[in-house]
């Protein structure tokens, strides 16, 4: 990063457990990546649902850490946030200073994104929703906005968080959605209190 940055700004990457989190951060971060993963152990099997997950040997135990280079003034600073409830704690944290976020869905699993949206609700943190294609049936916007009772304004994108070009278009598409949320704030007439 050059002696010319002097903008950061931080996204969170959130969602359920397995959703893919770490694995966007890595596919789009310019440097590799910091990563909090730790391997799964049997122990673990009685905290953490695994049924839905199988296959996956290493969960997040803390955050996963990427930066982008925007220009030579502007840094996008990446946080992936651990999907598990153990660790929910922690989203609090990190969702300080935060400018927006990406909560990312597998949509076979809905229901373990609604914990996400909550709390990005209650910090008043504006978000799009990326669903992660991980092959299974398809369901139309409209059928995961349903689910999701996504407020009409939330952008909600497709994606394959493995693809760096997909990544990419999910952080445009929130940046792009950011943009319009913080001026239409701009915009909005300051109300006088008596």
């Amino acid at each position: 990063m050059g002696a010319s940055a002097d903008n950061g700004l931080k996204i969170v990457v959130v969602g359920g457990f397995g959703v893919g989190k770490t694995t966007l951060v890595r596919s789009v971060s310019e440097i590799r990546p910091l990563n909090t993963e730790e391997t799964m152990t049997q122990a673990g099997e009685a905290v953490d649902d695994i049924s839905e997950v199988r296959g996956k040997t290493a969960t997040t135990v803390a955050f996963d850490f990427g930066r982008i280079s925007l220009d030579a003034r502007n840094v996008l600073y990446l946080f992936g946030a651990p999907g598990q409830e153990r660790f929910w704690f922690l989203w609090d944290r990190l969702f300080s200073g935060t400018l927006g976020a990406v909560v990312l869905v597998d949509t076979r699993r809905i229901d373990d994104s609604w914990y996400a949206i909550d709390r990005l609700e209650h910090h008043g943190t504006p978000f799009i929703v990326a669903c992660n294609d991980f092959g299974g049936p398809r369901h139309s916007p409209e059928a995961v906005r349903d689910a999701l009772d996504l407020d009409p304004q939330v952008p909600l994108v497709s994606c394959d968080a493995r693809s760096r070009e997909s990544s990419k278009q999910v952080l445009i598409a929130l940046v792009e959605h950011l943009q319009a949320h913080y001026a239409g704030r701009a915009a909005r007439p300051r109300q006088e209190f008596v």
